[in-house]
């Protein structure tokens, strides 16, 4: 899911070897610093520079304890409290060489604090001072005491380059990972909309559009035959009345999103398509075959509305007088045929040649459901539309 602000993104939490690394590296400044200590004062007891050294050191361990609590981005006061770790250790070590190789957990400090150019500068200066050091406490001249610092920065310098390599790409991965997430799931909700705006559509066609239609006719109808036949011209709008209730408890269900109102209180589908009209002219005749079996709502739905388009049309276009609607259960799916015995027409119709919106919404609702939809038609003959939906097989 995409960061919200339901869902904000945490910031990763520290790697593990980072972490470890630093451990390490922690621990080591503090054990050679009081090893160099320790060794100082076996070698030079009671010097007068004994008193410096010793509060050299103090101060040097009271300052690195504090870095971690600076963080380790390159701030001005992380930058001051290396350069003051650092100028304090080059006194100590102008004092007593011995506290040279404290440097190494150094390298890691100035590598972490410092950009990389930076860092490697002040390594090579530290690794310098390290081998002067060495020298100063040889009492022979030694070529291990000139390459061994080297050595041992560079390797120090080799690994925590590689990890901090490996620490950016797997940022950059994770960035990528967000960015791909929050991308998805922008997709989803426009295709969420998208798809909603759909059902809506569909449903305000087959439903509220369908009503108002007959509502119209049904009240044309009687003011035609307001004066010669006011009795017919009630009934029409008392039946134009019936239906606008209906198309009020319907708008009722479409806005809590509800089952349509023939489908509601547990009513089944055989039911509910029972129940159907096509209009004041055209008798409706319902028809159940095979044994019925429990249907998601979802295609009871889809179904009731595919009857109810079908017969909208019927009422409007074929001129039919009679309409017949065969529920049929056949195992593996369920199948609507509508057959009315109107007008018909020559030519298949397609979802590039169909006006309207009754057909494509029919068969969009068939194919979410992975069904076909079939339209046969002969003129003069009447038209049969024919709806199939595949169900899961019973466990």
């Amino acid at each position: 899911m995409p960061p919200t602000e339901e869902h904000p993104v945490t910031p990763a939490p520290p790697r593990d070897d980072t972490r470890t690394l630093a451990t390490v590296a922690h621990t080591a400044f503090f054990l050679l610093l009081g090893a160099s200590l320790f060794r100082f004062l076996l070698r030079h007891p009671g010097e007068p520079r004994t008193p410096w050294i010793i509060a050299l050191s103090i101060t040097l361990a009271l300052l690195y304890v504090l870095g971690p609590a600076l963080g380790a981005a390159p701030t001005l006061r992380r930058l001051l409290w290396l350069g003051l770790v650092i100028t304090t250790w080059v006194v100590l070590v102008v004092l007593a060489p011995s506290f040279a190789w404290c440097a190494v957990p150094l390298f890691f400090t100035a590598l972490r604090t410092l950009p990389p150019r930076a860092a490697i500068v002040l390594v090579a200066l530290l690794t310098t001072l390290v081998v002067i050091a060495q020298l100063q406490l040889a009492k022979s001249f030694d070529p291990n005491l000139l390459l061994a610092p080297p050595a041992v920065a560079a390797l120090a310098t080799a690994v925590f380059v590689h990890m901090e390599r490996q620490a950016q790409a797997q940022r950059t991965l994770i960035d990528d990972l967000i960015r791909t997430r929050r991308e998805l799931a922008a997709t989803e909700r426009r295709e969420g909309t998208l798809a909603e705006r759909q059902r809506l559509s569909m449903e305000i066609h087959d439903t509220l559009a369908q009503n108002l239609s007959s509502q119209q006719m049904l009240l044309q109808a009687a003011d035609r035959t307001w004066d010669t036949d006011p009795a017919t011209a009630r009934a029409h709008v008392r039946t134009a009345t019936g239906i606008a209730a209906h198309g009020l408890a319907e708008a009722r269900r479409l806005v809590h999103d509800l089952a349509p109102p023939e489908l509601a209180d547990g009513a089944g589908l055989a039911d509910a398509l029972r129940s159907l009209e096509a209009g004041p002219h055209t008798e409706v005749r319902f028809h159940l075959e095979g044994t019925p079996a429990p249907l998601p709502d979802r295609v009871q739905s889809a179904l009731l509305r595919i009857a109810q388009g079908a017969l909208a049309n019927v009422r409007e276009h074929s001129g039919a007088r009679t309409a017949a609607l065969t529920l049929s259960f056949l195992g593996d799916q369920v199948v609507l045929d509508i057959a009315d015995d109107g007008h018909g027409f020559a030519e298949p119709r397609t979802d590039a040649a169909e006006r309207g919106h009754g057909l494509p919404a029919m068969r969009a609702r068939v194919r979410q459901l992975g069904g076909t939809l079939t339209i046969e038609s002969t003129p003069g003959e009447g038209t049969v539309l024919s709806a199939a939906i595949p169900l899961e097989p019973a466990p």
